[in-house]
């Protein structure tokens, strides 16, 4: 059974640096290292108790979750505590690579079986005999690639490119990830069904931040420190209101995007607390309500509450009768007839109904789980995500979600 584990991830490890020449574009190599989670949650515990798990075995795991999570981290944690943290760690980005070269890169080539073939070399999967290898991305290769990973799954068969007989077996643990909804991809025919089910032996599922709250703060505060340290600058502190506009953020970009913006403060040099006016504009747009006059219909005219309130009972007359989301509100929004504060009322409602959840939201609007991610870049794409944490504080509180005062934004 597949677990989501809201945990808070870093790793500390030491890289060695190839020789320049040596260099293999889009694969990253470790030394032997050691990873450390931060945080002391039921879920953290958890997650190193599944790590735990697998790093006994060389089953084959597959992490899902979304860009910038942390996959690899995960990855590296699972060899790090296996009886393999004395050999190689190589990782691939399979969709930093052309399909022409993927094969090459994993399973090598012989001299002459392409152009600049000059010599013989061999394959990553070679180099990482004894250790793990991790193959990110997993979801961006094409079917022939798919076709060719599988034979190598189940016989351990590897074919370097142009020669004529396989080369001998490699013992290699294989850990894949990848951010796309694979059983999405299985039902429209791009991923192979037979291949999910090689890799899935072990699932982890790292949620993305906006659904760990909890770890945002201790997040922060560790990579400010190394940011300051890195930059020779002063450890930025923060204010409670800076704090607050930080954990109602929607981090699309989960804990790379964190990252980033703990080392721009740091580089600020702030010689006073930075407060939630300081922060970037797109942590101030989304992270706390803007308040503003009432929105206006197409002819400029301010419309009233109630008209409001009619014309979200509409949408949701339209979703009880059975439409989706896509005929609802999509269609009418790109005929721009409706706007985007109309979205953002539909979302605020929304979310009062749900407490803060957007999955339980997408049963409201008729759309099944597997939409999930493409509901929200939807919502991303035109700046109509709402935080959720204000809803669930309430929830929690005891409070109704449906009293909290209406959202306003800022015109485009």
């Amino acid at each position: 059974m597949a677990h989501a584990y809201a945990c808070t991830i870093e790793l500390v490890c030491a890289l060695c640096n190839p020789p320049e020449g040596k260099r293999m574009r889009s694969i990253g190599k470790s030394v032997l290292g050691s990873a450390v989670l931060l945080g002391d949650s039921e879920t953290t515990i958890a997650l190193r108790r599944s790590i735990d798990m697998a790093a006994r075995s060389s089953a084959k795991v597959l992490i899902l979750g979304e860009t910038g999570v942390g996959k690899e981290v995960v990855a590296r944690s699972i060899h790090d505590e296996s009886a393999r943290r004395g050999r190689p760690f190589v990782a691939v980005n399979c969709s930093g690579i052309p399909e022409t070269l993927l094969e090459s890169e994993l399973f090598g080539h012989v001299r002459g079986s392409f152009t600049g073939a000059y010599r013989d070399k061999p394959g990553v999967i070679r180099q990482a005999h004894g250790g793990t290898l991790f193959l990110d991305e997993l979801g961006e290769m094409s079917p022939r690639m798919q076709a060719v990973l599988l034979r190598f799954t189940e016989s351990g068969e590897m074919h370097p490119v142009g020669a004529d007989a396989p080369a001998p077996p490699s013992d290699v643990r294989l850990i894949t990830a990848t951010n796309r909804d694979l059983r999405a991809q299985i039902e429209g025919g791009t991923f192979r069904q037979d291949l999910y089910y090689r890799l899935n032996v072990i699932e982890i599922r790292v949620l993305p931040l906006r659904e760990r709250h909890d770890d945002i703060t201790v997040l922060l505060r560790h990579y400010l420190e190394r940011s300051a340290e890195m930059h020779n600058t002063a450890r930025p502190d923060l204010t409670a209101s800076a704090e607050a506009a930080l954990m109602e953020y929607s981090w699309p970009g989960n804990v790379r995007e964190l990252k980033n913006i703990a080392e721009r403060l740091a580089l600020g040099d702030w010689r006073r607390p930075i407060d939630a006016d300081d922060l970037p504009f797109e942590v101030r747009a989304n992270g706390r309500p803007i308040i503003q006059a009432m929105p206006r219909d197409e002819r400029g005219t301010t419309r009233t509450v109630d008209q409001q309130s009619v014309a979200l009972a509409r949408l949701f007359d339209r979703f009880a009768a059975g439409e989706d989301f896509w005929t609802v509100v999509y269609q009418p929004f790109k005929a721009r007839e409706l706007t985007r504060q109309d979205l953002v009322d539909l979302i605020d409602a929304g979310l009062r109904k749900t407490s803060g959840s957007y999955r339980e939201l997408l049963a409201v609007f008729n759309l099944p789980p597997t939409q999930y991610k493409r509901f929200h870049a939807f919502l991303y794409q035109h700046n109509c995500n709402l935080p959720v944490g204000t809803y669930r504080r309430m929830a929690k509180a005891g409070q109704r979600p449906d009293v909290i005062a209406p959202r306003r934004i800022a015109a485009c």
